[in-house]
């Protein structure tokens, strides 16, 4: 059933370093594939904070929020992959299916991703710019049809949501970039969310031993319950040391960078094996550069990768991980530290800073 525009409420950030504020917001009625969902959840994720921040670009307003699950209300024209009433997780990487990654096979490097292509606004025709094209801090959603990914509906939202982001990367980082597999030896430097998403994805993969690094005792922990066998507080330990003393010497098989800074790069440089894997899934800034001995990049061989969104398919990813989820294989709920109101994303941020919280996560 075609509707008229709707208002709801959402989260925006108005100017750059600006506190969040609660906004009416115009959802137009969907479009030539476009859907309308209703938002169940919305994770918060450090990522919002950076488009708060000015980090993203400059397009204020930002409609914030873009880890969520939610049912699909209506669809435009030409929809066939999903009908009102379907419970879906959100992706901000919509495949084309026809550009050259796509042609190729390897449809999780899309270079054409798509997003709705009408606007949601504020009351006075602003138009907002969504959070990586889906806006998800709000009562309900215009994207694209191709960023709704069908799940078994029986997930909890605020669970299966997070797999819309923060953990997939991780997980991702491990599983997908990193062909981490039975047997091997892995280390995860910074164990926040995604840190936490690729200590999980070791685990699921067969590893046999998973290191946690960070500079947080509470993260080790929690590390630990996601499959760490072995945790380094940096603070304490010289961490390329240890983690050789732990794998025998060698240096691990898989090391995933989940910080995204030059000092914790070189840490996963030089703590993997001969031939092994250095994945990058952390975020650098633009500033940011890193300085190696080329003879060492020669020398130590292997591969060094970076991790976009955890090189997933949702489409294959996110219905298979929430199976997983379901039968208590993949404990997506240890993820979710605390469930908030809408009016609660501003005291999520500064919670982020002192580390208190794996995710905050806003439920409807």
């Amino acid at each position: 059933m075609r509707q008229m525009s709707q208002r709801v409420r959402g989260v925006i950030a108005r100017e750059k370093g600006k506190p969040v504020e609660i906004a009416t917001i115009v959802v137009p009625d969907p479009g030539p594939g476009e859907a309308v969902v209703k938002v169940q959840s919305c994770g918060v994720c450090h990522t919002d904070l950076h488009y708060r921040e000015g980090g993203i670009n400059d397009e204020f307003p930002f409609l914030l929020g873009h880890e969520a699950a939610g049912v699909v209300e209506a669809v435009g024209d030409g929809v066939t992959d999903v009908a009102p009433g379907d419970f879906v997780v959100l992706n901000w990487r919509a495949v084309c299916g026809n550009c050259r990654a796509c042609d190729k096979g390897k449809p999780w490097y899309c270079f054409n991703t798509h997003n709705a292509k009408q606007r949601m606004t504020l009351e006075d025709g602003t138009e907002l710019s969504p959070a990586l094209g889906i806006g998800a801090f709000v009562e309900k959603t215009l994207v694209h049809a191709g960023q709704c990914t069908k799940v078994d509906p029986q997930a909890r939202p605020a669970a299966v949501g997070l797999l819309g982001c923060g953990v997939m990367a991780g997980l991702g980082a491990a599983i997908n970039t990193g062909g981490v597999t039975r047997g091997d030896s892995v280390a995860v430097i910074g164990c926040g969310g995604v840190g936490n998403g690729a200590v999980a994805g070791a685990a699921l993969a067969g590893a046999t031993t998973i290191i946690a690094i960070d500079t947080d005792d509470r993260k080790l922990e929690w590390a630990r319950g996601f499959g760490a066998t072995h945790t380094i507080n940096a603070r304490e330990h010289d961490v390329v040391e240890r983690v050789r003393e732990l794998t025998g010497g060698f240096g691990a098989d898989v090391v995933v960078e989940a910080v995204g800074r030059p000092e914790t790069y070189k840490q996963a440089f030089y703590a993997r094996d001969l031939a092994g894997t250095v994945v990058l899934v952390g975020v650098p800034t633009p500033d940011m550069t890193v300085e190696l001995p080329l003879l060492d990049v020669f020398g130590r061989g292997g591969a060094l990768k970076s991790s976009w969104y955890g090189d997933c398919l949702p489409s294959r990813d996110f219905p298979m991980l929430t199976e997983l989820y379901r039968q208590g294989r993949l404990d997506l709920d240890a993820f979710v530290t605390e469930e908030i109101p809408l009016d609660g994303v501003e005291q999520a941020f500064a919670k982020m800073h002192t580390g208190d919280v794996l995710r905050s996560v806003v439920v409807f």
